[in-house]
């Protein structure tokens, strides 16, 4: 059974009244949660798009990009895209009922505002209502400043990116305190700890994004403090 049927029959589950949000909450004893990630990916994801007013080609092509969506399972996943565009229930809800869903393990959270992240760059440009949108995402998913900032330094180009920012650790930190910073970072990034968080194989591609923004910082980072020393 593919996952575009398991998602069809999630769907299909609500009663009628019911907002799609209702699913979260219907899939946290779930053992598969790779049904519930990819759902909560395009319904936050559509979300998103009516904030910004339009979806463009790239957006629907980012989508693509996270999941690996056959011909024949694009109704389903434009099911979902529609019934979160049309539904009543604000963003916020969707993004509480998530953050029930998984409970106290934030690690899949932090891989799903990185696929808002990579839909929201589909265009090459990031717009104040996205930023306005994610940071929102980001505070119902209980996420402070600091690890919302530092998954926003992997995907937009601002002028200038601290490579502290992207590790998530203080410019003023020992070395041993970024090098166990960027260790942990690239452990996370394992593809059997991603599959063990429930992503869905496709979506595991986008943590390739978050392992070169890592290296990068801790290079710069490294060859800053050498240059000091030196």
């Amino acid at each position: 059974m593919s996952i575009w049927t398991r998602i069809s029959d999630a769907i299909s589950a609500l009663t009628a009244g019911e907002s799609l949000s209702a699913v979260f909450e219907k899939l946290r004893a779930a053992p598969d949660m790779s049904v519930a990630f990819t759902i909560a990916v395009i319904a936050l994801g559509a979300k998103m798009a009516k904030a910004d007013g339009q979806v463009t080609r790239d957006e629907v092509t980012a989508f693509k990009e996270v999941f690996h969506i056959a011909p024949k399972d694009e109704p389903q996943a434009a099911r979902v895209f529609n019934l979160a565009r049309q539904d009543v229930a604000g963003f916020e809800d969707y993004a509480r009922s998530i953050k029930r869903m998984y409970g106290e393990d934030d690690a899949p959270l932090c891989d799903l505002m990185e696929g808002l992240f990579h839909i929201a760059m589909a265009d090459g440009v990031y717009h104040p209502q996205e930023n306005e949108f994610l940071r929102d995402v980001a505070d119902a998913f209980g996420f402070d400043e600091r690890r919302f900032v530092r998954i926003r330094a992997q995907f937009v180009p601002d002028a200038q990116r601290d490579p502290y920012d992207v590790l998530g650790v203080d410019a003023t930190a020992p070395m041993d305190v970024v090098r166990a910073a960027w260790r942990r970072l690239v452990r996370e990034t394992h593809p059997d700890q991603l599959t063990a968080r429930g992503l869905p194989e496709e979506a595991i591609k986008l943590a390739q994004a978050r392992l070169v923004a890592v290296n990068e910082a801790w290079e710069q980072i490294t060859q800053e403090r050498q240059s000091e020393t030196a």
